[in-house]
């Protein structure tokens, strides 16, 4: 019984000691007591000024799932001060209101509130699509003609576009086909990449519809296909750690290259079937290497895996289905495809 009284201690201590680790919240070593917020802050920035670990900053706010996925509250002006009266860091906020006249008060306007990270990072793969789907490919509207059987289809020429749906967006982004991106576990086509031409506006719906190519960065020809713009340019969610454990890989480095670093984009090979949520920070660990122990029998020699290094950070701002974008927030070496990302 005695034996059994001391595993179950020990249990409990281990349990208790996790969760101490799990809630403890390190802040940098000069850290401001206050910030004023100004216009091109971004939450990122300013949870690095405070806090060691950007991620815990819906922690440091004490916010439920429902703010962080609504992160519309802090604006140029505000003050944000950081309380330890408490014994652990906790941010408030400080937001000196403006009377006008009696009964009117001057509210910041929602479109003001500062972003995640700056929109103009992301903005290109947030308007123009650069990946598809096996099953949105094969669906997707393709230009079946264009007007006076032209070869070229600048700026002004009609097409006739087949399997617009019966309620169609105006704006479309005209693509070509290109690479497959493939996951690094097993070789399965997770997508295709959309290589952007252009755009076209839609004039009459119909099967055939008539639209118009309003901007022509490439050659447009017939059978090129479709994809609708998306109007929400500026998504709203805060930084955050997924709550539960996500591993996975860097499927590709966007534009095709090698190895990427601090600012630029990577594709992952996990989506929003596999829980991945615009926000989520996930560390990036380059895979360790294998070797024979020298000290192991030569007969029968020994394999040592080596641990994953952490290399940097990345922060999903776009899903699909087993794919997501998630730019690269910290690098402390190049980044490469198949490097492991995971919940850090």
């Amino acid at each position: 019984m005695t034996k059994i009284v001391q595993i179950i201690t020990l249990l409990a201590l281990a349990c208790s000691s996790l969760l101490v680790r799990a809630e403890e919240i390190p802040l940098r070593t000069q850290h401001p007591e206050r910030h004023l917020v100004v216009k091109g802050d971004t939450l990122w920035d300013i949870s690095a000024k405070f806090l060691k670990n950007p991620w815990q900053w819906p922690q440091i706010w004490q916010l439920n799932r429902e703010r962080i996925k609504n992160p519309h509250w802090i604006y140029p002006g505000d003050v944000i001060v950081l309380d330890t009266s408490s014994g652990k860091p906790v941010l408030r906020l400080m937001r000196e209101s403006v009377t006008l006249e009696p009964g009117v008060i001057v509210t910041p306007i929602q479109g003001d509130a500062i972003p995640a990270i700056q929109p103009s990072t992301i903005l290109p793969f947030l308007t123009k699509p650069m990946l598809i789907s096996p099953e949105a490919l094969k669906a997707a509207p393709r230009i079946i003609a264009a007007q006076e059987e032209r070869e070229i289809l600048s700026p002004g020429t009609h097409i006739y576009v087949q399997g617009l749906p019966a309620s169609p967006r105006t704006a479309w982004a005209v693509y070509r086909e290109g690479e497959p991106v493939k996951n690094p576990e097993n070789g399965e086509i997770l997508g295709n990449e959309a290589h952007y031409l252009g755009e076209a506006r839609l004039l009459r719906a119909g099967q055939p519809a008539t639209l118009t190519v309003t901007q022509a960065k490439e050659e447009i020809a017939v059978k090129d296909k479709l994809i609708a713009i998306e109007d929400e340019l500026n998504p709203a969610y805060i930084p955050h750690a997924p709550d539960k454990e996500i591993k996975g890989q860097i499927a590709r480095v966007s534009e095709g290259i090698n190895e990427t670093g601090y600012g630029r984009v990577v594709v992952l090979n996990r989506g929003e079937a596999q829980g991945i949520e615009r926000g989520h920070v996930l560390a990036v660990l380059r895979k360790g290497a294998s070797m024979i122990d020298p000290e192991s029998d030569p007969k029968h020699p020994l394999t040592i895996q080596l641990p994953d290094e952490p290399v940097g950070l990345v922060m999903v701002f776009k899903t699909f289905t087993h794919l997501s974008y998630a730019l690269v927030m910290q690098s402390s070496q190049p980044i490469h495809a198949e490097d492991v990302v995971s919940t850090p």
